[in-house]
C-alpha cells in the first residue's frame, strides 16, 4: 500500500507541475499538435473585403488588401501563451521555406520591444503586426489565441484552426503546395 501512494504521489505532482510550469505545457502541447485540415473552397467562408490596416511591429506597416490573390497564413498569437509558442517551432519552419510562396501575416497584441525580446531568444524571424481591429466581416471572431486561418487565392478561407499544430507536417504542406498551384 505504501508504494501505491508514493506511486501516487509522485504522478499527482508530476502532473501539477506539467501543468504549471510553462516550459513543461509548452513542450506538452507540441508533443500533442497535429496536422491541420485543410477544407475544401466549396462551402467556405470567403474573404471579399480585404481593407485592413495592419501595423508592423518587425516589418513595415502594411494593408492586408496586399496580400488578396495569393495563399495567406495568418495567425493571431502572443508571446505569452503555451499554445502559441508550443506551435511557433513548427510555423518557423514552414515560414522558411514557403516565404517567397506564402503570404505570412502575424497578429499580435504584444508591444515591440517584448516582441523583439522573444525573438531574439528564440531566433523567430517572420513579419508579426498589430491590428486595428476592423478585421476582414467575413473572417469569423478570434476568441481564443492561437487561432490561425489559411486562405486561398480566391479569398476562401480553407483552414480555421483554433490551438497549437504542426504547421510543418508534409501532409499539411502537400496541401499548401496544391493552394499554391491552383
Amino acid at each position: 500500500m505504501k508504494k501505491h501512494i508514493t506511486l501516487s504521489n509522485i504522478l499527482f505532482i508530476a502532473l501539477i507541475c506539467l501543468i504549471l510550469y510553462k516550459p513543461s505545457r509548452v513542450w506538452f502541447i507540441r508533443q500533442i499538435s497535429f496536422s491541420p485540415t485543410v477544407e475544401k473552397a466549396e462551402g467556405s467562408a470567403r474573404i471579399f473585403d480585404y481593407n485592413w490596416k495592419l501595423t508592423g511591429l518587425n516589418t513595415y506597416n502594411a494593408n492586408f488588401a496586399e496580400f488578396k490573390g495569393k495563399v495567406v497564413f495568418l495567425n493571431f498569437w502572443a508571446t505569452w501563451c503555451p499554445p502559441c509558442i508550443a506551435e511557433l517551432p513548427y510555423i518557423q519552419d514552414f515560414y522558411n521555406d514557403y516565404k517567397g510562396k506564402v503570404a505570412f501575416v502575424f497578429i499580435t497584441s504584444d508591444d515591440v520591444r517584448t516582441l523583439n525580446e522573444f525573438f531574439k531568444k528564440h531566433g523567430y524571424e517572420f513579419p508579426v503586426y498589430q491590428s486595428n481591429h476592423d478585421f476582414p466581416k467575413e473572417l469569423p471572431p478570434v476568441t481564443s489565441i492561437p487561432r490561425t486561418f489559411v486562405i486561398d487565392t480566391q479569398g476562401n478561407i480553407r483552414v480555421d484552426k483554433s490551438g497549437s499544430a504542426n504547421w510543418n507536417s508534409k501532409s499539411f504542406r502537400k496541401k499548401i503546395d496544391e493552394l499554391i498551384a491552383e
